[in-house]
């Protein structure tokens, strides 16, 4: 199936995906704020430039796309067009995740990693649950863990 875009309005279009403020992060933000954390956004000199970092924990959190990061729930397609060349894009984008994850972690950061599908979408999780999911994780400690439709969970 041909892309129904010429190259030229794909390529326009594929620049127009923001990589800072998106969506799920303007979601976040003011959440991490009203439960009184300290935070920073993409620090970039931390491997893999995250989100949030909430020094006084030690961790940080990542805001991960469904579609961009391969997240197996209802966001994710396999595109119609290209499909070679998206997989190959996304999957480069998942191995990098697990580097990154695996650099903070070995400089003693904890990674939580929130989904799209628990920020935006049918199905997200409300913000009394998000917070308490985030919250006893901040809090409660453990090293690396992910939060998603069916709550929160360690990697």
């Amino acid at each position: 199936m041909a892309d129904v875009h010429s190259k030229a309005i794909r390529s326009k279009n594929m620049r127009a995906i923001a990589t800072r403020d998106t969506a799920i992060e303007k979601r976040l933000a003011p959440l991490l704020t009203a439960m009184g954390f300290d935070w920073r956004a993409q620090d970039a000199a931390l491997a893999g430039k995250p989100d949030f970092v909430i020094e006084a924990y030690r961790c940080v959190i990542f805001t991960h796309g469904c579609f961009w990061h391969h997240h197996d729930c209802y966001l994710f397609k396999v595109p119609a067009t290209r499909t070679d060349f998206w997989m190959t894009k996304i999957n480069s984008n998942v191995e990098r995740d697990k580097r990154d994850v695996g650099r903070l972690r070995a400089e003693g950061w904890r990674v939580l990693i929130i989904w799209e599908c628990a920020l935006r979408g049918r199905s997200k999780l409300s913000d009394v649950a998000l917070c308490e999911r985030v919250e006893e994780w901040v809090c409660g400690g453990g090293d690396c863990a992910e939060i998603d439709l069916q709550g929160i969970h360690a990697l």
